[in-house]
């Protein structure tokens, strides 16, 4: 009987690993998106809101996704394209509007008072929630559709625990590298501080390029993920843009097909971003003069 049991959790570690290889480049994109919602909280703060997010990030595919996604593919798996067509539209929102705010065009009000830490974990909770959609998504149609659904739900499992103590890890030790810089500041060994001094000094810069690498990562992701649910629905036309340009660079070889390739889903991302920014500010500005309209009468 153990040899049986072992035998099967042998096999969903096996399968899991397998499908994990396939979202090697949404969980990379994952871990540069969220140090940027840590970035500017107190050192004291920084790892307990690391981990509340981290805590959302498993009620998302714990709670959320594994069981929905499990219940379309049984009954509704036309609408999961659809799901994600909305996922991906909200990344290119949000990346848009990062891209705004570096040439100082806000599309909200600015703050520059302390963070609210329940806001920040809520929408660093919400991009957690589409990013690993995509990545559970991708997991599921990489399992073997034999496997059962035991198997298949243990893998998920596997899965998801996984990539979510991979992500949050290398993220919690992002943003407390430069504590570890000042600590060792303080060695007795002139070599040590010196590299001290230079970890610290280094970060603010790291952090800004981590930031940079997000914003594109928000785009890249919610482009490409607009661009294949599109093509599985109702409008090829942006996808066969893609594959004809990648189609003809072919011979420069793997990485800069996919280098262009996620160029062109990027600037993708950004236009739809551009445009649901473009709705969303006009929307927001006629709601608020309706009721001025209204106090006028």
């Amino acid at each position: 009987m153990s040899v049986g049991l072992l035998a099967v959790v042998d096999d969903i570690l096996a399968a899991a690993v397998k499908a994990s290889a396939k979202t090697a480049g949404v969980v990379i994109d994952d871990a540069a998106v969220t140090p940027q919602y840590v970035h500017g909280l107190t050192p004291a703060r920084e790892l307990p809101v690391v981990w509340r997010i981290a805590l959302g990030s498993l009620v998302n595919k714990f709670v959320i996704i594994i069981p929905i996604a499990l219940l379309l593919t049984a009954v509704a798996p036309w609408i999961l394209p659809y799901l994600l067509i909305i996922g991906g539209g909200f990344l290119c929102f949000e990346g848009a509007e990062k891209v705004l705010e570096w040439f100082g065009l806000h599309h909200g009000h600015a703050d520059d008072g302390p963070r609210d830490e329940k806001k920040l974990v809520l929408g660093a909770v919400r991009t957690d929630l589409i990013l690993s959609t995509e990545i559970m998504l991708i997991s599921l149609a990489s399992l073997d559709p034999d496997f059962g659904i035991w198997m298949t739900l243990g893998a998920l499992l596997v899965i998801g625990l996984g990539m979510t103590v991979a992500v949050y890890g290398a993220v919690a030790l992002l943003v407390k590298i430069d504590d570890i810089g000042l600590r060792l500041m303080k060695s007795a060994s002139r070599r040590v501080r010196r590299t001290g001094v230079r970890i610290v000094a280094a970060m603010p810069g790291v952090f800004r390029v981590i930031s940079v690498i997000g914003t594109v990562a928000m785009l890249w992701v919610g482009g490409h993920l607009v661009i294949e649910n599109l093509a599985a629905t109702f409008w090829h036309a942006p996808h066969d843009v893609v594959h004809a340009v990648t189609h003809a660079i072919e011979a420069a070889g793997p990485v800069i097909v996919w280098i262009v390739e996620t160029a062109l889903s990027a600037v993708a991302g950004f236009a739809l971003g551009l445009l649901i920014v473009g709705v969303v500010t006009l929307v927001s500005r006629a709601l608020r003069r309706t009721p001025a309209t209204e106090d006028a009468h």
